[in-house]
């Protein structure tokens, strides 16, 4: 079966859940107000756009977003164009502010990012770029679960029918030959659908006896007293699939090419200063949770969450095949038409300007 066929089959557990069930994994306060950047005075507006509004999870895993907000690297780029933000928990009330306009550009997981634009028809957004890779770990209560094969007959934790872990979890019960109904998560292993936020209580009242999640949370677990049994990162080639990429609202994109450019420029400059300045990154990182949030990552759930996620320019398009595949594997299958999600010009634009190497679509690009 060809690569882009597989893909469109095999994500209809996205395009036929509704979609407040794909939420992205978000972790923190959601913001309805917007904060805007200061303006260097003299600055030179893009397009004469006043400005470009963003928004990102407050989330380990949307550092680009924290750390190119907090050093001002966006800003900069923007030069006159006012950078406005806004921060989000869930995947849906993002599309949600981009399909209403109120803001242009943002930092979502692949899970509502495909379903916003298969239930638009293709017409609300376009993936531009990358921004994480990896952070998803299956942790456990030790006392009950000591190897991989202990998991069976367990109660195991996602944070939602269907989103990105969701699916890779059922995917891997199948792997060992065990059965579960993807719905219902009853079978051989019990897959309760939990929030992120609570998922912390909900282990330690015993309601769980682990969770397949991603970080920061699977590092409160472990504050908790769980232990890490798999990072989902072992079970990929070269250790890298896609949890974070850039949308933006194709009828920005259209309007205002250059400021969509000079935000990825910022991005690209943001992620070689993270991966230049790891420690220092982590910190600037955790200040912008703080402001977002009220409230900063402890040094034992921020040491190792920022440890297991690698901050990257390129979106992994061909990860989402083998994502694809597990749903299939799940058994949920419909045929969303994806043809056309990413527009990586701009990006491979930017990478190009900076000496860095091209990134590809897996053939899901526009014509």
């Amino acid at each position: 079966m060809p690569a882009t066929t597989a893909f469109r089959r095999s994500l209809a557990v996205l395009a036929a859940l509704p979609l407040l069930t794909l939420a992205a994994c978000g972790y923190g306060s959601e913001s309805t107000g917007d904060e805007t950047e200061k303006v260097s005075a003299g600055a030179e507006k893009i397009d004469g756009l006043d400005t470009v509004r963003i928004g990102y999870f407050g989330n380990l895993t949307h550092a680009t977003a924290l750390v190119g907000r907090q050093e001002g690297i966006f800003q900069k780029e923007l030069g006159g164009t006012k950078a406005e933000y806004a921060t989000f928990n869930a995947g849906p009330s993002e599309i949600e502010a981009l399909n209403s306009g109120s803001i242009d550009i943002g930092w979502i997981g692949p899970s509502p990012a495909v379903n916003g634009y298969t239930k638009s028809g293709g017409k609300n957004l376009r993936i531009i770029g990358g921004s994480a890779s990896g952070g998803v770990k299956l942790v456990v209560n030790p006392d009950k679960i000591k190897t991989l094969d202990d998991v069976k007959g367990k109660r195991i934790a996602t944070p939602q029918l269907g989103n990105t872990q969701d699916v890779a979890l059922l995917n891997w019960i199948n792997e060992q030959g065990w059965k579960v109904d993807a719905q219902s998560g009853k079978g051989d292993v019990s897959v309760v659908r939990t929030d992120n936020k609570v998922a912390p209580d909900a282990y330690r009242s015993g309601s769980i006896d682990g969770a397949w999640v991603p970080e920061p949370t699977a590092s409160k677990l472990v504050a908790e007293g769980a232990e890490v049994l798999l990072d989902e990162a072992d079970l990929w080639p070269d250790k890298k699939f896609v949890i974070t990429n850039i949308i933006v609202s194709q009828k920005f994109l259209e309007e205002h090419p250059d400021v969509v450019e000079a935000v990825l420029r910022g991005s690209v400059k943001t992620n070689a200063w993270i991966n230049d300045n790891p420690e220092e990154a982590k910190a600037v990182a955790n200040e912008r949770l703080k402001q977002d949030s009220g409230k900063a990552l402890p040094a034992e759930v921020l040491d190792p969450a920022w440890k297991s996620i690698q901050i990257i320019d390129d979106p992994l398009a061909s990860t989402l095949d083998t994502e694809a595949a597990n749903a299939v594997q799940a058994g949920l299958l419909e045929e969303p038409v994806l043809d056309g999600i990413y527009d990586l010009t701009l990006l491979n634009k930017v990478l190009k300007a900076e000496g860095e190497p091209e990134v590809d679509d897996a053939g899901l690009g526009v014509k």
